[in-house]
């Protein structure tokens, strides 16, 4: 089973919802709040999670400054209630396998996996 952690900007009514549907996920913002992008990185890799965001910095941080991820979905959606995120998510999880060493963007209309150059071993 894909297990994910949710960015801080990630509502956690959303995390609930998914929770509910025995989805392996947790949240920086309920274990641990005001981590840096490059914190929760190191907390994905360490409990070999997906990281989901609507930052698109960690973009940044994984193909400019090379930093590894099992993987990561970055919603490019308009948050417009928990329970949409929640099923662009699962939308996401039935489209994209495996999530791992890919970078899966979601937009309303599309979803694109971009293979990572140097996945996590």
């Amino acid at each position: 089973m894909t297990k994910l952690l949710a960015d801080e900007n990630i509502p956690r009514k959303t995390v609930e919802i998914l929770k509910k549907e025995d989805l392996d996920i947790t949240s920086v913002s309920e274990t641990s709040p005001g981590l840096s992008d490059r914190a929760v990185i190191d907390q994905a890799n360490k409990e070999n999670r997906i990281i989901i965001t609507f930052d698109k910095d960690f973009g940044e941080l994984i193909f400019k400054e090379r930093l590894k991820v099992k993987g990561l979905i970055l919603l490019r959606i308009a948050p417009a209630s928990p329970e949409h995120i929640a099923e662009r998510i699962r939308h996401t999880l039935s489209q994209v396998t495996p999530l791992e060493n890919k970078i899966v963007t979601v937009r309303e209309d599309r979803t694109r996996a971009t293979p990572l150059r140097r996945p996590i071993e």
